[in-house]
């Protein structure tokens, strides 16, 4: 059964096949799990690691370009630019925006990226990189978007000093009672717990 995933774009996973305009498209497998797995994660970020952890299997440790070749033939299958609807966040990974409406891509994860962004020169330079694994789906307002920047700048001004060539992490995680923002750098961790208020 197929599936719409832009105007112009259908995907059937049972069959692994893909039509354009009602027209079959011929994509290899790599390619196919490209779409597959970043439809199924739309309007989120999705970085390299977890790309080629689930398309091309856990044998491929490192990204050495892979993904950018199979993507940009991908792209020229479809008649997708560089930057629509598959938008490449620069070290990070890449993201497929759908028709949906934009509200359902958390401005969260766009702080947090943007925050990333401007903090990039200064981690590369402690060899760090960057992953971003944020619940696309929580309530943006339970924290003033200034508080989160103070938070992390703080955090981030804790940390690099121990910091050693590894890998920087910023998740969230959503229980009952808290809403939880950790910045991991090697296995320090420094956590956010924000209490969810809800409307009596």
């Amino acid at each position: 059964m197929y599936i719409t995933i832009t105007d112009h774009i259908e995907l059937d996973r049972e069959q692994r096949s893909v039509r354009k305009d009602g027209q079959e498209i011929h994509l290899t497998g790599l390619e196919y799990g490209l779409l597959d797995y970043l439809s199924a994660h739309a309007n989120r970020i999705c970085p390299r690691g977890e790309i080629l952890d689930h398309v091309w299997g856990t044998r491929f440790q490192y990204d050495t370009g892979t993904i950018d070749v199979h993507l940009n033939a991908l792209r020229r299958k479809l008649g997708w630019t560089n930057k629509e609807p598959i938008e490449a966040l620069r070290g990070i990974g890449f993201i497929l925006h759908t028709e949906r409406p934009s509200e359902e891509v958390s401005p969260l994860t766009k702080l947090a990226y943007d925050w990333l962004r401007a903090h990039e020169n200064e981690l590369k330079a402690h060899g760090l990189t960057v992953q971003l694994q944020l619940t696309p789906w929580v309530n943006t307002l339970t924290i003033h978007p200034d508080s989160l920047r103070k938070w992390l700048d703080a955090s981030l001004e804790a940390l690099l000093p121990s910091a050693q060539t590894g890998s920087l992490c910023l998740s969230s995680r959503l229980t009952m009672h808290h809403f939880t923002l950790a910045l991991d750098i090697n296995g320090t961790v420094t956590e956010l717990r924000i209490p969810i208020l809800r409307n009596s």
